[in-house]
């Protein structure tokens, strides 16, 4: 117990401070997690309505796929990632190994088939003929599909949210692809594995606390943005 109110009071003192390190690395985080879900969130809906709005051969197969893409070990994505960026691979010339770019790359997706996988069965939860109806009434096809964005928008929001908690906890990937090179590519994951790996537990225990509140703090408000929308 003395160690975990050491480490809160290491993380107040920390940010009292404002210490450059750990505001570098906070930043970072937010930022590097942030962009992977803003991507994920349109390549996730994007592929969840085209599976939701058309009727093709194999679409169970392409949908259990979806569904097992939301489990997706981060180290196994990781792994792909850095093989398709080293210097030998298909995307060497692109040269992001070790960069914020390559953090991004790598949760993009792991975030992506969660986002969809979640928007899919939102969308398919909706009544079999509104989409009929919606378009039985003018609606253009763009039109349509932003009303039944709105519809599904409560368990939408959701799908952001674990999104988001899916990259901004994740480690494995970012430290393969990452290097977790300090002043570059250090988030709080990766520096709270660093540091309990030194034996540094009060810093871990700061580190984590920071990432926990970080956490809360994007989860309440896209929360507040879920509860306002909803129905009443």
């Amino acid at each position: 117990m003395d160690l975990i109110w050491e480490g809160l009071r290491q993380a107040l003192e920390l940010l009292l401070r404002l210490d450059p390190e750990v505001l570098q690395i906070t930043l970072l985080s937010l930022k590097v997690s942030g962009i992977a879900t803003l991507l994920s969130v349109v390549l996730g809906l994007g592929l969840a309505l085209g599976v939701a709005l058309n009727e093709f051969p194999g679409k169970r197969l392409v949908i259990a796929l979806m569904n097992t893409g939301m489990g997706l070990p981060p180290v196994v994505v990781g792994l792909f990632v850095t093989v398709l960026l080293w210097r030998n691979g298909p995307l060497g010339f692109l040269g992001i190994l070790y960069t914020p770019l390559a953090i991004i790359l790598a949760q993009s997706v792991i975030a992506t088939p969660i986002i969809a996988g979640l928007g899919l069965a939102a969308l398919q939860h909706l009544p079999p003929g509104l989409r009929l109806q919606i378009l039985s009434l003018g609606a253009t096809r763009s039109q349509m599909i932003w009303l039944l964005l709105r519809e599904a928008r409560l368990p939408l929001l959701a799908a952001v949210m674990a999104g988001f908690g899916g990259v901004i906890s994740e480690v494995g990937a970012s430290i393969m692809v990452g290097g977790n090179l300090k002043g570059s590519t250090r988030v709080l994951t990766t520096a709270t594995v660093m540091e309990t790996s030194r034996g540094n537990f009060e810093i871990a225990f700061a580190l984590s606390f920071i990432l926990l509140v970080l956490a809360f703090t994007v989860n309440a408000v896209l929360t507040h943005l879920q509860q306002r929308s909803r129905p009443r």
